[in-house]
């Protein structure tokens, strides 16, 4: 099984910059796509950027322009550079893997990491 740790979240102001890292640790054969998804309470979790092998990317139409997700193949790591954060940006964020392992395809989750922008 593969484990997804995020790190990096905090409390930043409005207009300022944060990163979060996502280790993965654990045995996989194909990697389908890695992504960032943030919920706040209440509502719905919901995909803030994905990346796939082939190196496309997609991004929520709220974080255009502002959010960068990136990977390092080699450490397993996912990355998401967020610029210009906005009030609305507060959630937990968390990083998710579509990856395959003895033929099976699995999710995996990390524990989410809180990012809080105040204004």
């Amino acid at each position: 099984q593969v484990r997804l740790v995020e790190s990096g979240g905090g409390v930043v102001q409005a207009g300022e910059s944060l990163s979060l890292s996502c280790a993965a640790s654990g045995s996989f054969s194909v990697i389908n796509a890695m992504g960032w998804y943030r919920q706040v309470p209440g509502k719905q979790r919901e995909l803030v950027a994905s990346t796939t092998t082939s190196d496309s990317t997609n991004y929520a139409d709220s974080v255009k322009g502002r959010f960068t997700i990136s990977r390092e193949n080699a450490r397993h790591t996912l990355y998401l550079q967020m610029t210009s954060l906005k009030p609305e940006d507060t959630a937990v964020y968390y990083c998710n893997w579509d990856y395959v392992r003895f033929g099976k395809r699995l999710g995996a989750w990390g524990q989410g990491t809180q990012v809080t922008v105040s204004s």
